[in-house]
């Protein structure tokens, strides 16, 4: 199994645009498209049965890592509140990137309207053959990501050197 891509809800697309692509470095593979509740193509049939009757439409857009993950932002025609995470719900609460420039896109993070939620922190402090780091960030609308500067697997392997 791999990943293929995330969706995710912003409040603002083109401010979402600008925070993933300026801040965190993805690419716009398509960008700002309006998608409107219709029956008459599959594309519309499936937006019908995710979002339900009465969804009004929405915009997106497809932006992608620089592994090739796909980044789907939904703008709906009906916005939503600001996102508050809810840590007593089951569910999805954040997304990971991994960057080799840690302290650059936590500056740009916030230069571009993020926050940055916590100190940075080093899963093994006390051995300096260890060095990953981690943060929790959120985008301008609440969603949390968390950024790693190294891989997964050498995050918590534990023989990594």
């Amino acid at each position: 199994m791999k990943m293929n891509h995330v969706g995710i809800m912003v409040g603002d697309m083109d401010k979402a645009v600008e925070f993933y692509t300026n801040a965190l470095s993805l690419e716009v593979v398509m960008g700002n498209t309006k998608v409107e509740e219709e029956r008459e193509t599959a594309i519309g049939r499936m937006c019908v049965a995710v979002f339900g009757e009465g969804f009004k439409g929405f915009n997106i857009a497809h932006l992608v890592t620089t592994d090739g993950i796909g980044v789907e932002l939904f703008e709906m025609k009906e916005r939503q509140e600001r996102h508050n995470v809810d840590f007593s719900r089951i569910g999805i609460f954040h997304f990971c990137l991994q960057t080799d420039d840690f302290q650059g896109a936590i500056e740009r993070t916030e230069k571009f309207g993020g926050k940055v939620r916590m100190d940075i922190m080093r899963y093994h402090p006390e051995d300096d053959s260890k060095p990953a780091k981690m943060v929790y960030l959120e985008d301008p609308f609440g969603n949390l990501f968390e950024l790693y500067s190294h891989t997964y697997e050498e995050t918590y392997s534990s023989d990594y050197e």
